[in-house]
């Protein structure tokens, strides 16, 4: 996730997925399609805001969205921002993380005929052949663990299958690939260690999306299992710390794990630093430190405020061709088995002509346009992260069921 909010811009003016050819309808139908990564966890705590009704820009995620886009899973990430390490701001998180997680569950609950939670493979698979989408459960920033190494299998029982170890500051568990100070560990700190250990036995997912260059290595290298980028996308065709690096990709490879290639404008091509949206963010980035926020209040009167300036000082957004750029670039350098999508909707995520979920299926028509085979978008669209997710839970000892 973007500290930024989401853009608002009219969907009136986008072709929606009905529009596309039937080629291309039935190649995305047939795919097991799964985004890896959206913040719509935030919204649930927003008064009013209803998972089953069908809402408008600058929202990007709801359940009729989802059918329509033939999206057959999501990561609902429980998104958390780095706050100074206290006791009271740890309890706060743990808190905050917990409303997210209870929200959902209970959203998921109210609309069992569309869609349901999973935390395997197996379930995700199953839930596609009826017909209704699977809400998995990520946490980005594993800030709520609070240096208790047993809040990880705490997590882990609740459904969370897979930790993005930080945020866009350092914390307990690693540096981060923004943290403004610089690195503060040198990469994985000892408690972080013990957290890839605790996470590859339990069978969790390691996200190294967010962190630093350092942390990343020192990740792949000690993991039994495979890892991935949840929402992270290619430093050599787009220049931003927050993307991975050609060494990061074959490394990745090498691992394993998959990069799940992020539709944010700011990874997909470089900001126009010129532009009154860009002045306006930097502005806001720099009264509320960066998305570190003091209290809960803050964080609210912070997204309001970026939702005003999307609003009214919208920026030009990159296109589906432009990510795909990226998609070319990964899968041309690490080979097919390692590319996906994560989008990072509700977190910042979002492209000129992919507004939202229900525009997935024109992501798989610029695939199509570009030469990919059928089995190939399968791998992209979901394939290649199941398959990740698998051996993940093989590593740990766990069997299919």
């Amino acid at each position: 996730m973007l500290i930024c909010c989401l853009l608002i811009v009219s969907s009136g003016g986008f072709v929606r997925a009905q529009n596309l050819s039937p080629d291309v309808l039935r190649v995305h139908h047939k795919a097991v399609v799964i985004d890896t990564h959206t913040d719509t966890p935030m919204n649930l705590l927003k008064d009013g805001f209803n998972l089953a009704g069908s809402h408008t820009l600058p929202s990007r995620v709801d359940i009729p969205r989802l059918r329509e886009g033939e999206v057959d899973a999501v990561f609902f990430a429980l998104f958390t921002p780095q706050r100074d390490r206290t006791p009271e701001t740890y309890e706060e998180t743990y808190k905050l993380a917990y409303q997210m997680l209870d929200s959902t569950r209970v959203m998921v609950g109210r609309n069992p005929a569309k869609v349901a939670m999973a935390a395997s493979p197996a379930e995700i698979i199953r839930l596609s052949k009826k017909n209704r989408t699977a809400v998995c459960l990520g946490m980005e920033n594993g800030f709520p663990l609070a240096k208790d190494i047993t809040r990880v299998k705490e997590f882990y029982d609740r459904g969370v299958r897979y930790i993005t170890l930080c945020h866009s500051a350092n914390n307990d568990i690693c540096d981060s690939s923004n943290d403004r100070k610089g690195p503060e560990h040198d990469g994985l700190s000892n408690f972080g260690k013990q957290v890839v250990a605790e996470m590859n036995r339990l069978g969790m997912i390691i996200d190294v999306s967010h962190i630093s260059d350092k942390s990343f290595f020192d990740v792949v290298s000690l993991s039994k299992a495979p890892v991935i980028a949840s929402h992270s996308s290619v430093r050599s065709v787009c220049d931003n710390p927050r993307n991975m690096s050609d060494a990061m990709l074959k490394a990745l490879a090498g691992n394993g794990g998959v990069i799940q290639i992020c539709i944010l404008g700011s990874y997909i091509a470089p900001d126009d630093t010129s532009s009154v949206n860009y002045k306006k963010m930097k502005e806001l980035y720099i009264k509320y430190n960066y998305g570190q926020y003091r209290n809960d209040d803050e964080r609210r009167e912070a997204h309001h405020a970026w939702d005003s300036i999307q609003q009214y000082f919208p920026p030009v957004l990159p296109t589906i061709a432009q990510a795909v750029d990226h998609i070319d670039y990964a899968v041309a350098l690490m080979g097919i088995d390692h590319v996906g999508i994560g989008s990072d909707f509700d977190g910042g995520g979002g492209l000129a002509d992919c507004a939202d979920v229900a525009d997935f299926p024109k992501i798989t028509a610029e695939l199509l346009k570009r030469g990919y085979s059928r089995q190939e978008i399968n791998k992209i669209w979901g394939g290649n992260f199941l398959r990740v997710f698998r051996e993940v839970e093989r590593a740990a000892g766990k069997k299919p069921f």
